[in-house]
C-alpha cells in the first residue's frame, strides 16, 4: 500500500487549499522527529532544495541537554548548522492534523554537503548499501509495545509521575472485551496510520494491564524503521488528543513485564526469500545459518543499539518474556533470537532484544551489520537450544546494564568496520553521558532504604 504524496499531487492540494501545513523533519538520536512547520506554500520553495538546522539536534540526551564530548559539535566549535535536505519519496498526509502534510530529510553536513555519518537515517543507509553490494535487499518488520495511561503527559508530570492510572486495569493480552474499551484511542490510531501509508496491520492488548501492541506489515529495510517512526510519533500525538498518555519507557514496574520493540528479520533475492530452503532442516538456508551466527556472536556488541538507556536492562528479567542469554530456538519466546515460520517461504529470524526505547535506524543498522558479517564469514550456526533459556546457565548472558553494553560497542572491531570509528564513538558518548547523569541522581529507592536503616 501506498499513501505518499507525489510532488505534484502536493502542490495540487496546497493550491486547493486542503493542506496548509508541511512538517519537515529529521530524525534524532533517540528517534524522534525534529524539525520546522512550514506554511505550505513557502515549503514548494525550498522542496527540491534544503533548510537548515542547529547540528546539536543529533548531539543532545532525551531532555535535549547538550553534553560535552561529542567531536561531531560542541560549544567549542560554536553548533552551527546541518542541511535537512527534503527527501520527496518520503512526503505524505499526517490525516490526525487539519490541511497537514510531512516530509522526512536527509542531514548534510553545511559545508560539505556530504551525509553526517552518525544521523540515524545514514547509519542504516549505510548497511543497506552493504546488504545490496552483496546481492540482498533486506526485508524486516517491528513490532511496537507501549502503555497508555489516563491523563496526558502534561498532567502526568505536574502530579510528578506518582499514582498513574493504567487504560485498563488487569492483563488485556488478546482480551478483546477489554481492548474494545480501548477503542476511542486504537481505532484511530490504526485508521490515521493507515491513511498516512503506514501499513498497519492491527492491534491488540498485551500482556500487562494497559499495554498495547501495534503491528505493521514488513517492508524493506529503511521504510520500516520510517514506519516504526512515524507510527511511535502518532500514537503520541493521537492519545494525547484523546486525553491519554503513551509511554515507550521499557520497564515502569519492578513487579510489572516492560515493553519490547522485537525485530523480525530475512534478505531477499530476485523477489524471493534467501533465508529458505525447502531441501534444508526447518526451511533455512545455509545463509540464513551464518547471518543467525552473526548475530550470536556480534549480539554483546550489538545490544547498546537495541537497549540505548539506564532503564533499557531492567526489562532483562525471567520469566518476563524478555529474554536474558544469547541463544537461538525455534518458535520460543524464552530465546533472545526465534525461529519464525520454519518450513514455510516466510521462514525468518525475529530478535526479542530490543526494548521499546529502540531508535529502529539504529537497532536495524546493528542487526545488518552483525548479520552480514556472519555471511562474510561463513560462521556455522550451533545447534539449536531447547527448554527454558531462563534457568540455563551455561549460554552467554545478554549484557545486563548499559556499562557493560557501551563496553562491548566500544571494543567492537566489526562495528567500528561497518559503521565507522566515528560513528561508534559518537553512540558511545552518548551512552556514557546516560551513565553520568544517573550515576549523579539519587534515586526514591536509595532514600526509602537508607533514610533509617543506613
Amino acid at each position: 500500500m501506498s499513501s505518499n504524496l507525489t510532488f505534484e499531487a502536493l502542490k495540487t492540494q496546497i493550491a486547493e487549499g486542503a493542506i496548509d501545513t508541511v512538517l519537515v523533519c529529521m530524525v534524532d538520536m533517540q528517534g524522534r522527529l525534529m524539525g520546522k512547520r512550514f506554511h505550505a506554500e513557502a515549503f514548494l520553495d525550498i522542496a527540491e532544495d534544503e533548510t537548515h538546522c542547529c547540528n546539536y539536534l543529533l548531539a543532545t540526551d532525551l531532555t535535549m541537554a547538550t553534553p560535552d564530548g561529542y567531536a561531531s559539535t560542541s560549544w567549542q566549535s560554536g553548533y552551527g548548522d546541518y542541511v535537512m535536505q527534503p527527501d520527496l519519496s518520503t512526503l505524505r498526509p499526517v490525516p490526525w492534523l487539519e490541511g497537514t502534510a510531512m516530509v522526512l530529510c536527509n542531514v548534510l553536513d553545511h559545508h560539505t554537503h556530504k551525509p553526517v555519518p552518525h544521523a540515524p537515517r545514514e547509519v542504516l543507509k549505510r548497511q543497506i548499501a552493504r546488504a545490496e553490494t552483496m546481492g540482498f535487499s533486506p526485508v524486516m518488520a517491528t513490532e511496537l509495545e507501549f502503555f497508555l495511561y489516563q491523563g496526558t503527559h502534561d498532567e502526568i508530570a505536574a502530579a510528578g509521575f506518582r499514582d498513574m492510572r493504567p487504560i485498563s486495569h488487569y492483563n488485556e493480552d488478546y482480551h478483546i472485551f477489554q481492548t474494545s474499551k480501548e477503542e476511542p484511542v486504537m481505532r484511530p490510531i490504526r485508521n490515521h496510520l493507515r491513511a498516512m501509508g503506514v501499513p498497519v496491520e492491527g492491534s491488540k492488548g498485551e500482556a500487562e494491564a494497559g499495554q498495547e501492541e501495534l503491528n505493521i506489515k514488513y517492508s524493506d529495510a529503511l521504510a520500516t524503521a520510517d514506519h516504526h517512526t512515524l507510527s511511535k510519533h502518532a500514537i503520541k500525538e493521537i492519545a494525547h488528543a484523546q486525553g491519554f498518555a503513551a509511554t515507550f519507557l521499557p520497564k515502569l514496574a519492578a513487579d510489572k513485564v516492560g515493553s519490547s520493540s522485537h525485530i523480525h528479520q530475512s534478505l531477499w533475492k530476485d523477489g524471493t526469500n534467501a533465508f529458505f530452503d525447502k531441501d534444508r532442516p526447518l526451511g533455512k538456508s545455509e545463509l540464513m545459518d551464518s547471518y543467525m551466527a552473526g548475530l550470536l556472536k556480534y549480539a554483546a556488541e550489538s545490544t547498546y543499539f537495541l537497549a540505548p538507556y539506564i532503564n533499557s536492562y531492567k526489562r532483562f528479567a525471567k520469566g518476563t518474556f524478555a529474554p536474558t542469554r544469547v541463544v537461538w530456538s525455534v518458535d520460543n519466546r524464552t530465546a533472545a533470537y526465534r525461529l519464525c515460520g520454519d518450513g514455510t517461504k516466510a521462514v525468518r529470524v525475529e530478535c526479542r532484544t530490543p526494548g521499546s526505547d529502540m531508535n529502529p535506524y539504529l537497532g536495524l543498522a546493528a542487526m545488518l551489520a552483525a548479520g552480514l558479517a556472519g555471511i562474510e564469514e561463513g560462521l556455522p550456526l550451533p545447534d539449536a537450544f531447547s527448554g527454558d533459556a531462563y534457568v540455563d546457565d551455561l549460554t552467554e548472558n545478554i549484557p545486563g546494564t548499559l556499562r557493560d553494553a557501551r563496553a562491548a560497542l566500544i571494543h567492537s572491531s566489526m562495528l567500528r568496520k561497518a559503521m565507522g570509528d566515528d560513528v561508534i564513538d559518537h553512540y558511545a558518548r552518548a551512552a556514557e553521558w546516560e551513565i553520568e547523569e544517573f550515576d549523579r541522581i539519587v534515586t526514591d529507592y536509595e532514600i526509602a532504604r537508607g533514610f533509617e536503616k543506613a
